[in-house]
């Protein structure tokens, strides 16, 4: 008899393929239905299926008394309660490793994008402008003071690209890494010390909100912010305020606070380069997380050791 699992957001199809035929997998309806359907189904389910963006919210979590595992097709869980699954004996697993390099490109892309003014660029010759005249000047890339928020997996990843473009590197994280990049102590005196910045940070509570007035005022109306972690780690409203007020000169960002919402004035920024949270969306790396959750799974349900325990 196949183990029952709770789907509650999409995977590569791939992964589907294989999830679907090595377990009786059940997804749950969609608005006023699902309360009803959970009270009756919950108790059948001890694994979990999800996404770091859509994560399990606490009521249908309370829904499930047997849940034994939460398996998150992502790297991010912020959207997990951890604290409560860890008092529940709940594992959550995730898939790091597997997509950072797709994410440190795009991050290094974005920062191109910026500072090059690539879409402006592009939109020049698309709209046939170019025979009357040059697009504007753009800023060079390349020999600039880099600095990055969070130096984990994807932070390493990111500066690991920065160091073919020179200039310099340096990083704040909870405790100095063993690298030759400078160690900031705070957030504050890295921006200030930095034309570029890198977000590369987890999200969670402590983060949130970590990149605020005060270090968008610190980073310059020269410098650049990049954001590939959680949208939630930028104070959204400070930022629009600092693009609008050229109080920084510009920004690429691939996440935001309420997505797929994106502010106005973010969406017609010259200034800006958006993308639609896209850092793992390769096909190569779709696939790969996919399976790194269904090994995580198979392991649970085997009773062996989790690959890439969270809790």
């Amino acid at each position: 008899m196949k183990e029952k699992v709770l789907q509650l957001s999409g995977v590569f199809p791939s992964t589907q393929k294989i999830l679907d035929e090595t377990y009786e997998v059940h997804v749950p309806p969609e608005g006023e239905g699902q309360a009803e359907w959970l009270a009756t189904h919950g108790g059948e389910f001890r694994a979990v299926v999800t996404s770091g963006h859509h994560g399990i919210a606490p009521a249908v979590a309370d829904k499930l008394p047997q849940l034994a595992i939460v398996a998150i097709n992502g790297v991010g869980y912020d959207r997990v309660d951890l604290d409560a699954m860890a008092a529940r004996g709940v594992r959550v697993t995730n898939t790091p490793d597997v997509l950072s390099d797709d994410v440190a490109d795009l991050a290094i892309a974005l920062m191109l994008n910026v500072m090059r003014q690539l879409p402006a660029s592009e939109q020049h010759v698309r709209e046939g402008l170019w025979p009357a005249g040059s697009a504007p000047l753009a800023r060079r890339a390349s020999g600039r003071r880099y600095g990055i928020v969070g130096l984990g997996r994807i932070g390493q990843a990111i500066a690991k690209r920065l160091a073919g473009f020179g200039g310099s590197i340096a990083y704040t994280s909870q405790t100095p890494k063993e690298s030759s990049w400078q160690f900031h102590a705070d957030v504050q005196s890295l921006a200030a010390a930095s034309e570029v910045l890198f977000v590369a940070t987890a999200s969670s509570a402590k983060t949130r909100g970590l990149i605020d007035r005060g270090v968008l005022e610190a980073l310059g109306p020269q410098g650049v912010l990049v954001n590939i972690a959680r949208g939630a780690i930028v104070d959204e409203d400070a930022l629009v305020s600092a693009i609008t007020e050229r109080r920084i000169w510009g920004a690429g960002l691939d996440v935001f606070v309420n997505e797929p919402h994106v502010p106005e004035a973010l969406r017609r920024s010259p200034y800006v380069a958006l993308a639609p949270h896209v850092g793992s969306a390769t096909s190569e790396t779709r696939a790969a997380m996919g399976q790194l959750m269904l090994d995580n799974l198979a392991a649970f349900f085997a009773g062996r050791p989790l690959l890439t325990p969270v809790v």
